[in-house]
């Protein structure tokens, strides 16, 4: 499957409970190697969800965490529409032991990614958001 996004070379893993977050709550999602946009998919996963923290050094080492990163990088091009989804995430993300702000900075100057948002442009939309 590749990116609806980037056309980029997808993994397909288990959604386990973050599912919740995407319309029709998918079992499977499908995580963009090059821009980390995680969308469902209709197929089983393929992938083990450890790959998932393999795409980049900003990424965390748990996988979960690692996609729920990746969802918070999705999901912050539609902030109004994600608001509670967002809210969410990054406090899922911070009990995890991960401050999520720098973690997208992170993403945002790794040269192996090209992340879909513009990390610049919603930093202050988002900061806002979670006050």
């Amino acid at each position: 499957m590749d990116c609806a996004t980037c056309g980029g070379e997808t993994l397909l893993v288990s959604a386990s409970d973050l599912g919740a977050y995407l319309p029709d709550e998918p079992e499977t999602v499908a995580v963009c190697r090059t821009c980390l946009t995680v969308a469902p998919a209709e197929t089983d996963a393929t992938d083990d969800p450890s790959d998932v923290t393999a795409l980049s050094t900003g990424l965390p080492d748990d996988p979960d965490t690692a996609l729920a990163l990746a969802l918070l990088v999705t999901l912050c091009e539609s902030l109004a529409l994600y608001r509670s989804e967002i809210e969410d995430l990054v406090e899922r993300i911070e009990l995890a032991g991960v401050d999520p702000l720098s973690a997208l900075d992170h993403l945002q100057n790794d040269p192996t990614v090209d992340l879909a948002l513009d990390v610049e442009r919603r930093r202050h939309q988002l900061v806002q958001l979670l006050r």
